[in-house]
């Protein structure tokens, strides 16, 4: 008995070693490459939540229905696969500062004028454009944050990263539960101060260093005395990304599906979720922007949790366990009716759903071909927004299909029932992702930034600096996670010992 009780102590005392031992590691190193880029991120999720969070105002502003004020995150959703494009490959090509920098500028200009706009056609334009600037972002920050850190710490810093989301949303919710009931502009106060904080985010990266890795590159290109032209870059990197595609097309193919349910999952459960509350359940809009943020405060665990997690146990185990806790938990998001249980319930499935996703920036990133970590995940991420930009329609077509009967005011009301329309949808997509994460890839522990540039020859067949090629996702079995780790190792072997030749 002792014995196992002293085994379980040590193993315990291994473990918070290695948890010191990883918060020792990335927090120097998140100073020292000054990867703020979870800034941007949060920025994004301000920006896009604003939304979310005024649908009531938005109604009684332009008169119209919940479908139809939905149909903004739609066409928001729909073109950030544009930007994704545009602001990937400016980053791949000619590196990750200056677009970032311009995607956020674009992202505060937009959201202002979203501030003042006095139709609904305008506020769908402005969308619009919106859908472009906010595209760029994750692909833009998640590439950085991770490409300058050590292997052993991406995994909780993939957490720490993606969950600027949740804490973006979460100081939405808070603008919204403070400032916008107080400012004479209402709801448009929420917008004003969105453009600000996205603006703050574009000096703070403008005041920043180019990523290492960028920084390198061209430092090796000085010292081999070979300065290529700006046209003569571009050519390389457009030969290299058509290289990329026919070798990676089915890896493509797989990372848009996987991201088509992350997408469907996250935006099933938040987009309409404060309408949810207040029309299904005759919550205030006090008490649905309570929940939200408690909703949150699990997401932002779950998410930094996760990411600790998939370093030891891999990621596609990781996202399982946490879809599996998402479905566990739906019961709780939509059976109770009071203030504290529907909390919890948010809570708990936030928890899950931010939880697999705390993975993902990690799992993309070593998933793709390592010169265009970029453009790749960023455009993949965005497609699957796109593919999945009607969800929050979805939920109110069905809402408007499926009506249940509350007491509002002591008085019978039919109302939409969002609650069985989302508890359906939610274990649905929860059962989709569970399926495309197992049969899927994993290429745990990739040494991405040893991989040449994108404007480098070589790069879209995954050339490192050493000349090797890494081994491809695209071809790994359902445990390609440990078969790459020792192709890995191999390959490291084989460089000491041309290092010492």
């Amino acid at each position: 008995m002792s014995a196992v009780g002293t085994c379980s102590f040590a193993q315990c005392w291994r473990d918070l070693t290695s948890f010191s031992t990883t918060i020792t590691i990335i927090v120097p190193e998140l100073y020292s490459n000054y990867d703020f880029r979870w800034l941007a991120w949060t920025c994004d999720a301000i920006d896009f939540f604003s939304v979310s969070l005024s649908v009531i105002h938005l109604q009684e502003q332009f008169g119209k229905s919940t479908h139809t004020i939905t149909t903004s995150i739609t066409l928001t959703l729909l073109f950030r696969s544009l930007g994704a494009v545009i602001f990937g490959i400016a980053s791949d090509r000619f590196g990750r500062k200056w677009p970032l920098v311009i995607n956020l500028v674009l992202v505060a200009v937009l959201e202002l004028a979203a501030g003042f706009v006095q139709t609904f056609p305008q506020f769908l334009a402005l969308r619009s454009l919106f859908g472009i600037g906010m595209g760029g972002i994750w692909g833009l920050a998640a590439s950085t944050a991770l490409e300058n850190l050590p292997v052993e710490a991406r995994g909780i810093a993939s957490g720490i990263l993606q969950e600027g989301y949740a804490v973006g949303y979460l100081l939405a919710a808070c603008i919204n539960l403070k400032l916008v009931p107080a400012a004479p502009s209402g709801w448009r106060s929420l917008f004003f101060m969105a453009s600000g904080i996205s603006l703050f985010a574009a000096i703070v990266r403008a005041l920043i260093p180019e990523s290492e890795f960028f920084l390198r590159a061209k430092e090796e290109e000085r010292k081999k005395g070979v300065q290529k032209s700006t046209r003569e870059k571009t050519k390389v990197f457009l030969k290299e990304t058509r290289e990329m595609m026919k070798a990676h097309w089915k890896l493509c193919i797989y990372a848009v599906l996987l991201m088509t349910g992350f997408n469907f999952l996250s935006h099933g459960s938040q987009d309409l979720y404060p309408t949810y509350l207040q029309t299904s359940k005759n919550f205030t809009a006090h008490n649905a922007t309570i929940a939200t943020i408690i909703g949150n405060c699990g997401a932002i665990a779950g998410g930094i949790f996760a990411g600790y997690l998939s370093q030891y146990i891999g990621r596609r185990l990781t996202i399982v366990i946490f879809v599996l806790l998402i479905g566990a938990f739906i019961p709780l998001w939509i059976l109770p009716s009071s203030f504290s249980a529907l909390a919890a319930g948010a809570f708990c499935v936030q928890f899950g759903v931010q939880g697999a996703w705390g993975v993902i920036p990690i799992q993309l990133a070593e998933m793709s071909p390592p010169a265009f970590r970029a453009t790749f995940p960023g455009v993949a991420y965005q497609i699957g927004n796109m593919i999945s930009s009607a969800s929050a329609q979805i939920e109110a077509t069905g809402g408007e299909n499926l009506r249940t009967t509350i007491i509002k005011n002591g008085v019978p009301t039919v109302v939409p029932d969002y609650a069985t329309v989302q508890g359906i949808f939610i274990g649905v997509i929860a059962a989709f992702v569970i399926f495309i994460t197992i049969i899927g890839p994993e290429n745990h522990g990739s040494h991405f930034e040893q991989a040449k540039t994108a404007f480098e020859e070589g790069a879209g067949h995954d050339e490192t600096r050493a000349g090797e090629a890494e081994p491809s996702p695209s071809s790994e079995s359902l445990n390609g996670g440990a078969v790459n780790e020792k192709e890995s190792s191999v390959i490291e072997e084989k460089r000491e010992v041309e290092s010492k030749v």
